[in-house]
């Protein structure tokens, strides 16, 4: 009996998860949900949910959260952060993307009262720790940011997401829907070209990357026609990750297209009333 409890109670820890996951992803919504005084612990509790799918959704969660600096001391100092994150990139059956999330998450969080020498050196350990999970192969995650021709609605973006996320050593993305464009991390051992050849198979849209010149004005670069064999994700969770780029438009978050603020917060009610109920008896 206890079986068929804990596997009705699944989907909805990760319904939950994905909603906290989306509404974090709208920079209004940042500071309402780490200021809750449900969802920051549900989060928390989530790192250590048996399900990888739920944990991971919970990381990209923090991760946006974490881009608000104002909410970076609270949570730093939240009971059973910075554990959870640590047990997260320590545990052995861990996916190596998941690590790779969860140290930038604790990266963040570390160095939101330090000084920069302080700040450098402890960054530097934890992600050549992320590293050696990953495999001497990968040495390091590298951004690459795409402008999409093509990209122009939710049914659009939503190909592109089916498209990004079975290429293997995608580790998170996200979309700036007004300037059709979309900031990819992937591992260091993936070339660009597969992104491309993944987004050109929706036959519906086109990828040039964008990239700096020596004077500091971006450019489009075209990628060649001829198809990238790409490598399918087997093991990783069946949604959207999305986050951005540390190194890359800090403080210029895009808010969602379409996304409402009534709704926002009546999903928030929804998601900390289930957390509450489910962790708070």
């Amino acid at each position: 009996e206890k079986m068929n409890s804990a596997m009705s109670e699944e989907p909805d820890a990760l319904s939950v998860v994905n909603q906290l996951r989306d509404l974090a992803a709208d920079p209004l919504n940042r500071r309402a949900i780490v200021q809750d005084q449900g969802c920051l612990p549900g989060l928390i509790l989530f790192l250590d949910h048996p399900n990888p799918q739920v944990v991971h959704s919970a990381l990209l969660a923090l991760r946006y959260l974490a881009e608000c600096r104002v909410n970076r001391e609270k949570m730093k100092s939240e009971l059973g952060m910075m554990l959870s994150l640590q047990n997260v990139i320590q545990k052995t059956t861990t996916p190596g993307e998941t690590k790779l999330l969860a140290s930038e998450v604790y990266d963040i969080l570390q160095s939101s009262n330090m000084s920069d020498t302080d700040n450098v050196n402890e960054m530097n350990y934890r992600r050549r720790k992320a590293q050696f999970f990953l495999g001497s192969t990968n040495k390091r995650a590298k951004t690459v940011v795409l402008h999409i021709d093509g990209l122009d609605d939710s049914s659009r973006r939503n190909l592109c997401e089916e498209a990004l996320l079975k290429i293997k050593g995608v580790i998170s993305f996200t979309f700036q829907m007004a300037v059709q464009r979309c900031v990819v991390r992937i591992r260091s051992d993936l070339k660009a070209e597969a992104l491309a050849t993944a987004i050109a198979s929706t036959k519906v849209m086109k990828a040039q990357q964008v990239v700096k010149s020596e004077s500091g004005e971006e450019m489009l670069v075209p990628f060649q026609d001829t198809p990238v064999e790409v490598e399918q994700n087997t093991d990783l969770p069946e949604y959207l990750p999305e986050d951005e780029s540390p190194t890359k438009e800090q403080d210029k978050a895009v808010s969602r297209v379409g996304s409402h603020p009534e709704g926002a917060a009546s999903w928030l009610s929804t998601a900390a009333n289930f957390l509450s109920r489910s962790f708070y008896w």
